[in-house]
């Protein structure tokens, strides 16, 4: 696993973003571990999470893009985070733009805040965990009404990789429908990797949790698709 993933395992759990134990999703599903990416809300929890996000880019997409976009409201720090982090950390100087959840009709007026994208611009999405896909189809569509610029890629945080209504993950079905690649820092698959390889006095996650979870991906999950 490359250093910036393992980091970022680490890093979630010790800032008690990623848990272990009974949750109920939205889903009705009873997932043994849960990621909450609204504990990462301190000055130095997000400066750090942009970091993560602009290594992913750096890793995945490389270069050739000029904006990085943040669908309302979750995306926005996201977004400023990254383009800081890839200035600070690699030398790449590039826009954020995100989206008024409403038009404005006044002032600058318009939908989009920030780095205006155009017709043969480059973006990169950025979202937290995607579940359905809902928040990603309605930035496609935003984007195509703003100059139709192209979504080079879209970075999440965690890939959960498991099913939605049917067999496919959202992330499959979306990649499939749409062409763009999603790029996830981590998936459950390196999360298991980790806490089956880091001594369990450092995580505290010991057997019984991680036959949990297998036995929970045993009945949900989704093989990779171009995630890895």
């Amino acid at each position: 696993m490359k250093e910036y993933k393992l980091n970022f395992v680490k890093f979630l759990l010790d800032m008690k973003a990623l848990r272990f134990g009974e949750f109920t999703l939205k889903s009705g599903r009873q997932s043994p571990y849960f990621l909450n990416t609204g504990m990462l809300y301190t000055g130095e929890a997000v400066a750090r999470l942009g970091s993560f996000y602009a290594s992913a880019i750096v890793d995945r997409v490389k270069d050739g893009f000029s904006t990085v976009f943040g669908p309302a409201y979750k995306g926005i720090p996201l977004a400023v985070a990254a383009v800081q982090a890839l200035y600070r950390e690699h030398g790449i100087n590039v826009n954020y733009a995100f989206n008024r959840k409403e038009a404005k009709d006044h002032g600058d007026g318009g939908v989009i805040v920030g780095g205006a994208p155009a017709p043969g611009d480059r973006i990169i999405v950025v979202d937290d965990v995607i579940t359905a896909g809902t928040a990603v189809r309605d930035t496609m569509e935003i984007l195509k009404a703003q100059g139709n610029p192209e979504v080079v890629a879209v970075i999440v945080s965690v890939d959960r990789m498991e099913k939605g209504a049917g067999d496919r993950s959202a992330i499959q079905e979306i990649q499939e429908t749409t062409g763009v690649n999603f790029f996830p820092i981590v998936t459950i698959l390196d999360i298991i990797k980790f806490l089956q390889t880091v001594p369990e006095k450092d995580h505290g996650i010991g057997p019984a949790m991680l036959t949990k979870i297998e036995e929970y991906r045993s009945r949900y999950g989704v093989t990779s698709h171009n995630t890895a």
